[in-house]
């Protein structure tokens, strides 16, 4: 590839947020007809650079060339007039709007708008590339990976030919995801420069031509991938040898904790999330929850949490003596009076888990602040817990007193499963606990759940990554389209399976 000219090439680009130095004279270049894997641990600066590559931050110093020609990039407008889109995690979609409205949405279209038109060079597009999506459906009726092709349709639409995807397969089945290889395969076929930003080692192994790593901001060395391998990238990464094993320890003396039987729930507006669900939740065993996202797992863990309103059906804390009590009707703060100490870790980290404003020592507080004195509350204990967290965890921020919302996605969510975990819970809720975490984080989050298990908590845990649910699981509960799927065995059971499951009825078996 040195014989060629690179479409991106970057050159000492730095750029710092305060005392945080995010990239730290980054080179990288990037090529037509392959696909890039940018690999790094939470706050290495993979996101920060690609954001200067796509218009969002302006660099302090450095340099960035397009085709050989030094360009300059002050805004998404100018990334996309040199041809450079982002697909991003969170999707920036009008609900209310058809995929063909969206994908034109903000273009100076001349003339007037003939969606008729769009509609048709959107389903070139489509057949040029082996995309599935009807151009006049409207986005709120989309599954997440429906989404995410409107995402890449519209930057191409706009005519990139050097595309970013951050966290692409976050929380897509391994069906959806083999769909997105083959199209981003046939991107690059067809000339195309493409990015991918991931943390599951296991698809770039699979999907990219090359590997680029950042250690802390500064570029550590790129090689093919298939010269190397994921116990090599990794080390690369974090810069010592990394164990990657999730230990399964055998639970010990399993009893049911949770009981949840028949269990129905509609959101607001009437829409039937959860249909007639039953299962038990053991005390020493953690019980994955598998489902494409939307199918009723956030309604679930917020149902037995107490905050989600159930139409009918009920759960029931089990005491060790067999003793049962509802939990039903009560609010979260009366669950816990009751004893149970449910402790849960929200899909929406700075939405439901955290305050964005609030620093890491008032964090720790939300947990604990109900535990003070008088007009006082305690702020020494959340300090100090924020300060173990922070070792623990290895939070990468400047101090316990900034702002969550200055840390990356990862550290900020380092801060709420360290705060969750400590409150020490005899029933553990977890909600995508490792979403994007760097490999290193999320085994250090895997052996903290493995901890509680071995203390004898019932830990329920929602995963989007099929393998680490096979791994880390005892038993894995299945739900498709709000129903159970099935209840399978952790050990031996097959992620193709378990994908089948998820996205038809009973799988496998649905026909015997």
């Amino acid at each position: 590839m040195d014989n060629k000219t690179p479409a991106v090439r970057m050159r000492n680009i730095t750029k710092t947020f305060g005392p945080v130095v995010a990239n730290d004279k980054v080179w990288l270049d990037i090529y037509r007809g392959e696909i890039l894997a940018l690999l790094g641990e939470n706050g290495s600066g993979k996101t920060t650079l690609m954001n200067m590559l796509s218009g969002i931050y302006f660099p302090d110093e450095g340099e960035i060339s397009i085709d050989g020609k030094e360009v300059v990039i002050r805004s998404p407008k100018d990334a996309f007039d040199l041809g450079i889109g982002m697909i991003h995690q969170h999707f920036k979609l009008v609900d209310v709007l058809t995929a063909a409205e969206n994908i034109v949405l903000g273009l100076n279209e001349p003339g007037r708008l003939d969606l008729e038109k769009v509609a048709e060079r959107v389903r070139g597009i489509c057949q040029a590339y082996g995309f599935e999506v009807d151009p006049y459906q409207k986005i709120y009726d989309m599954s997440v990976s429906q989404k995410q092709t409107v995402e890449i349709i519209k930057v191409l639409y706009r005519g990139a030919d050097i595309l970013i995807l951050d966290e692409p397969t976050a929380v897509l089945t391994p069906q959806e995801t083999d769909k997105l290889f083959a199209v981003l395969r046939n991107m690059r076929d067809d000339g195309k420069a493409i990015v991918i930003i991931t943390h599951k080692l296991h698809e770039v192994e699979d999907l990219s031509d090359r590997v680029a790593v950042l250690r802390h901001g500064q570029f550590i060395g790129d090689m093919p991938t298939k010269t190397t391998n994921a116990q090599e990238m990794t080390n690369m990464m974090v810069g010592h040898a990394v164990t990657l094993n999730i230990d399964r320890p055998e639970p010990v003396n399993p009893k049911p904790r949770i009981e949840v039987k028949n269990l129905t729930v509609r959101s607001i507006d009437g829409v039937l999330k959860l249909d007639d669900v039953s299962f038990t939740a053991n005390s020493g065993e953690i019980l994955g929850i598998a489902g494409i996202s939307g199918c009723g797992q956030k309604e679930l863990l917020e149902a037995i949490a107490g905050l989600q309103p159930v139409e009918s059906g009920s759960i029931s804390y089990i005491e060790d003596n067999g003793e049962k009590e509802e939990l039903i009707g009560k609010d979260p703060l009366a669950i816990a009076d009751m004893g149970v100490s449910l402790s849960f870790v929200p899909e929406d980290r700075l939405g439901m888990g955290l305050v964005a404003n609030m620093d890491l020592a008032d964090n720790m507080m939300l947990r604990s602040f109900r535990r003070g004195k008088g007009f006082f509350t305690d702020r020494k204990s959340p300090r100090k817990l924020a300060q173990e967290v922070v070792a623990d965890l290895e939070v990468k921020t400047p101090s316990i007193a900034t702002p969550v919302r200055r840390l990356s996605g990862g550290n900020v969510q380092k801060v709420l499963v360290g705060r969750e975990i400590a409150s020490a819970p005899t029933v553990l809720l977890t909600a995508y606990a490792v979403r994007g975490l760097d490999i290193n984080s999320s085994y250090t989050i895997y052996d903290l759940i493995n901890r509680q298990k071995q203390a004898g908590v019932a830990v329920i845990y929602v995963g989007e990554d099929l393998d680490v649910l096979l791994e880390l699981a005892d038993r894995i509960l299945v739900l498709c389209g709000g129903k159970v799927s099935g209840i399978v065995e952790g050990r031996g059971a097959q992620k193709r399976d378990v994908g089948m499951m998820m996205t038809r009825l009973g799988g496998k078996n649905a026909d015997e």
